[in-house]
């Protein structure tokens, strides 16, 4: 007999599930920020008391909306986000996708309405905050007009992530869902867990030196500068030839003004998500290095499935590598082997190291050396 079989912790379940939701009705009297994110969690637990008592019946859970459990992995730019999203995707009970971009209240694509539609959009929260006749029905309507505006905006995207979340998830057989984003803003731990603090988080960090050099071939190869000046396409070129063609000749892939903002921005977001997510998020944050899951996958990602709360069992967790091997997601390619036009380029840590130029080790210095050290990835500031 399991454990959720018996009559003794069918009646345990019950008492808590039935505590729980005499504390909701407190809660829900109030209206503060603080209890709002109260509520919010205490709703996630009596969700996952209801899932525990319909098992304890031999009965399966519900898939209803209000169940649905979602999470979000972030991470800096090139950092490994996607790789980490197929990997949770293989699992027979999680959706994950991306990228929804739903949070980064103050960011948006440059000429958001004219660039190529396969682009990403600017963010969701963005979208709502700059929707200037829904804040203007907000503050007029006798609904809302005597309420917090801002409160409202943040509640209407709470509401639309869900919606999008549990849409794509009614069409699976799976129980869990998640989004990836690259972390847009500084700001983006606070957004989540203001506006979905009952979701779980996991956060990718990666070597700001790997994640530039890695973000200034995607940018090659995907992004604006593709069709830039000839300095840019001839660089392209010569590292297509031969990796190593640049750095002898003394020249780097980078502009310095491309390397200082790269630098700039990894320290800034990845800094202040290390640490917003411990403190706003607490037991729903968690963190994994690129590097460790390079070195150490089975062990990383059983952490991770337990985390998230799915089956953890050798397995499973086989499956969930395998289908994001690097072979497989390059069809054959092995890791270090490199294709520098492929979004998995080469797939592995240190590459900054061959890439390099003194003048761009000193940029990063100047601009993310104290967050290096922070983070673990270096001692002091003499490498």
């Amino acid at each position: 007999m399991t454990i959720f079989g018996s009559h003794r912790v069918y009646g345990v379940l019950r008492g808590a599930k039935r505590s729980l939701e005499a504390a909701m009705g407190t809660l829900r009297s109030k209206t503060s920020k603080g209890a709002r994110r109260q509520i919010a969690i205490k709703d996630a637990e009596i969700v996952a008391l209801r899932r525990e008592l319909a098992r304890a019946r031999g009965e399966e859970p519900s898939p209803s909306l209000a169940s649905t459990a979602a999470f979000f992995v972030v991470g800096y730019q090139k950092s490994g986000t996607t790789w980490l999203m197929r990997m949770l995707d293989s699992h027979p009970e999680i959706l994950c996708k991306g990228e929804g971009r739903f949070f980064g209240g103050g960011w948006r694509q440059e000429s958001v309405k004219r660039i190529d539609a396969r682009r990403p959009p600017s963010s969701l929260y963005n979208a709502v905050l700059d929707a200037e006749y829904l804040r203007l029905w907000i503050e007029r309507s006798v609904w809302s007009r005597n309420d917090d505006t801002e409160e409202h905006l943040t509640n209407l995207t709470r509401m639309a992530i869900h919606y999008f979340l549990t849409g794509e998830l009614s069409k699976t057989n799976k129980r869990l869902v998640g989004d990836k984003s690259p972390l847009l803003t500084p700001e983006t731990m606070e957004e989540i867990a203001r506006i979905y603090p009952e979701a779980k988080v996991i956060h990718i960090i990666r070597d700001g030196r790997d994640a530039a050099v890695s973000a200034a071939h995607h940018s090659w190869n995907f992004g604006k500068a593709r069709n830039k000046s000839y300095e840019v396409s001839a660089k392209r070129e010569s590292t297509r030839r031969d990796p190593w063609e640049l750095r002898e000749a003394g020249e780097g892939i980078f502009a310095e003004d491309q390397l200082r903002r790269l630098a700039a921005e990894w320290a800034a977001r990845v800094g202040r998500a290390v640490e917003d997510g411990p403190v706003l998020l607490r037991g729903h944050y968690s963190e994994v290095r690129y590097e460790d899951l390079l070195e150490r996958p089975e062990e990383e990602m059983r952490r991770l499935l337990g985390f998230l709360g799915v089956e953890a069992t050798d397995a499973t967790v086989t499956r969930c590598i395998e289908a994001a091997s690097f072979e497989k997601l390059t069809r054959g390619r092995d890791r270090g082997e490199e294709d520098p036009s492929s979004f998995f380029r080469k797939g592995v840590a240190g590459d900054w190291k061959t890439v390099f130029i003194e003048r761009d080790r000193r940029v990063f210095r100047e601009e993310a050396g104290d967050q290096l050290i922070k983070l673990g990835y270096e001692t002091d500031l003499n490498w």
